[in-house]
């Protein structure tokens, strides 16, 4: 291993789109630093031990010993996990934050991945069993080969990146180089069944600047939709193979499939300088968000195929919206930004990010959500895939780990994500405590967002001439002040450009009141109900938290604005919001009584609740939550 030479990249870098992610962000402090130190601290090593545990790293060291045991697992896609980990842990020991077990875990799976590997590159340690029930490339729909090389291909890039490390890289190469000669131009028409080879594709012929990766990736993107796929289980629409990506009406089928394909397609549209392709992913993120989309960023309303569901299918206790999904959802509104600079994929980002991705994980960070409902039930149990039994809340793993170790990486990389630029403008994309670097300035962000709206921003180092600041606005942030003045935003940004010297301070507040929501007329499932939310974070009430049974409480959202807020007694660090409530009467025994049949009763109304954030919920006693309650 030796130092890199490349300029910094996180894990986008293109700068071929409106504006350029900004690598050099590092985030020192608030939520957001709080998050990674305990992905260091836990989630990483509970993930390492889970791998072992379950076999994801014997499954490799198999191929090389002699009467090795079967392979361990049901899927055929397992060594994922371990490339999601080693992205993950590329960014600790890049910090140098990693300890030694950890960098001990990443060495030993790169050389036995070096050692597995066969002579023309191929590389999945299920299909190169001798005893595999399916050849390689045999059953594309479900062997997930390629999705594989997805994560591959972006642990390796990550390594590269961040470690200055390149063995993983070379593994990497020779495998995409493989698919190239399989699947390229005048070669066989196919496309993986699980779509994320696109996303990796491109990003390697940004690292390598061999662009046969970005045409590989434009023709998995182009021949989608067209029945490439022999389709077995679920029908075309749940690999998105029924209709060309250009011509889809909505986005459809798998969740996570879908936003991993849209994000791809991104990756290729602004490589390619493709406008008709990047309006068609215009037109189905705009459909998303209007009308398939939950109220904290969930995508997927569908358990039995993991499904997007209809325009407005938004059961709340059925809510799949898998934790994969979320971080999908994130990665095709990043890209979506970079194309574009608008504020509006950054806006469902944050939204997504503070709740539908953060809640995925227990406060202890040892424990996780699969799907992510947004009520709870008395008598729920938590199930997930096709396990028999639940636990009552997060479980420690899954017999498809596909969430933890996706948790992992994102949250080690989280700063990535928070600024971009152009000549001559800094855009702040996410608020967080941070130092913020590249070739044109320099500066530092103070802030306890997300539980209060105060920015400060420090200039250390600035070019001569006039530069320009882009803040992010938040759409839900009515009356923002730049020291102590209101100001306007422009498309999302308010711009302030001038001749800096190094100590100048912004003062920027974005207020944060109590807000109620009301559904869609047209989302049958929350009719007649509230949500509470404050600044980026959704709230819900959990039963420990009611003065009666959460069914029965009633708001009004005229109170709700008025709610009372304080820091939480059992949540350490978070910010709770009591709220007036009523108790509606008893309910009558008949499951559909008869209309009128038995006087309606107004509910009281001096009680409160206590509504904690969203993506903590869960965190104590196994008890009924809802998001969406009855409202006046």
């Amino acid at each position: 291993m030796s130092p890199t030479s490349k300029p910094p990249a996180g894990a986008v870098r293109t700068e071929a789109g409106a504006v350029s992610p900004v690598a050099g962000v590092r985030i020192t402090g608030g939520l957001l630093r709080e998050w990674q130190e305990r992905n260091r601290r836990a989630t990483i090593p509970h993930t390492v031990e889970q791998l072992r545990a379950a076999g994801n790293v014997a499954n490799l060291r198999r191929l090389v010993e002699d009467d090795a045991p079967p392979y361990r697992g049901r899927y055929p896609f397992l060594d994922t996990d371990l490339y999601k980990t080693l992205e993950g842990l590329a960014y600790e020991i890049g910090r140098g934050e990693a300890g030694e077990a950890e960098r001990a875990f990443f060495d030993e799976v790169v050389d036995l991945l070096e050692r597995v590997q066969a002579e023309d590159g191929y590389l999945n340690s299920f299909f190169q069993d001798p005893g595999a029930a399916k050849k390689p490339w045999e059953d594309l729909a479900w062997g997930h080969e390629m999705y594989n090389l997805g994560h591959l291909v972006q642990a390796a890039v990550a390594a590269s990146r961040r470690m200055g490390d390149d063995r993983l890289l070379a593994v990497a190469v020779r495998f995409a180089d493989l698919v190239v000669r399989r699947f390229g131009e005048g070669r066989e028409e196919a496309v993986c069944g699980h779509p994320e080879v696109e996303m990796a594709l491109v990003e390697l012929y940004r690292e390598t600047g061999e662009r046969d990766y970005l045409t590989q990736a434009g023709l998995f993107v182009e021949r989608r939709g067209r029945g490439r796929l022999r389709h077995s289980i679920f029908p075309p629409e749940y690999f998105q193979d029924h209709v060309p990506l250009r011509e889809l009406p909505s986005v459809t089928g798998h969740a996570v499939r879908m936003a991993y394909l849209a994000a791809g397609a991104a990756d290729v549209a602004v490589e390619t300088g493709d406008r008709t392709l990047l309006d068609a992913l215009e037109r189905l993120w705009d459909d998303m968000v209007a009308a398939k989309l939950y109220i904290t960023g969930g995508l997927g309303s569908r358990h039995s195929d993991e499904a997007v569901g209809d325009r407005y299918e938004l059961p709340s206790e059925r809510s799949y919206s898998e934790t994969c999904a979320a971080i999908a959802t994130m990665q095709w509104g990043w890209r979506m930004f970079l194309a574009t600079g608008s504020a509006r994929y950054l806006d469902v980002f944050e939204r997504v990010l503070y709740n539908a991705y953060a809640v995925g994980l227990s406060a202890d960070g040892r424990a996780f959500f699969y799907d992510n409902p947004l009520q709870r039930r008395p008598d729920h149990q938590q199930r997930s895939g096709a396990e028999t039994g639940g636990e009552e809340l997060r479980r420690s793993w899954f017999g498809c780990p596909c969430c933890p170790p996706n948790i992992v990486r994102w949250m080690a990389q989280l700063g990535d994500y928070a600024a971009a630029e152009r000549d001559g403008a800094l855009y702040l994309a996410q608020y967080a405590e941070s130092r913020v670097e590249t070739d044109a300035v320099a500066l530092t962000v103070e802030t306890a967002y997300p539980w209060d709206g105060d920015v400060r921003v420090t200039i250390e180092r600035a070019p001569e001439g006039p530069y320009a600041l882009k803040l992010r606005i938040p759409a839900w942030a009515h009356g923002a002040t730049l020291d102590g003045e209101p100001v306007a935003a422009r498309d999302g940004w308010l711009t302030v450009e001038r001749r800096w010297v190094a100590g100048d301070v912004l003062r920027l507040r974005l207020p944060m009141p109590v807000r109620a929501h009301v559904p869609h007329p047209y989302v049958d499932a929350a009719r007649g109900a509230v949500a509470v939310a404050r600044g980026p974070l959704v709230y819900c009430v959990e039963q420990q938290d009611a003065p009666a049974a959460v069914d029965d409480l009633v708001l009004s959202p005229a109170d709700v604005v008025n709610a009372n807020i304080a820091a939480s007694e059992e949540l350490p660090g978070a910010v709770v919001l009591r709220v007036p409530a009523g108790v509606a009467a008893p309910p009558p025994a008949e499951l559909y009584p008869e209309f009128g049949a038995r006087p309606p009763s107004s509910p009281a109304a001096d009680v409160s609740a206590t509504l904690v954030p969203y993506f903590l919920w869960g965190n104590r006693r196994p008890e009924a939550m809802r998001v969406w309650v009855r409202s006046q």
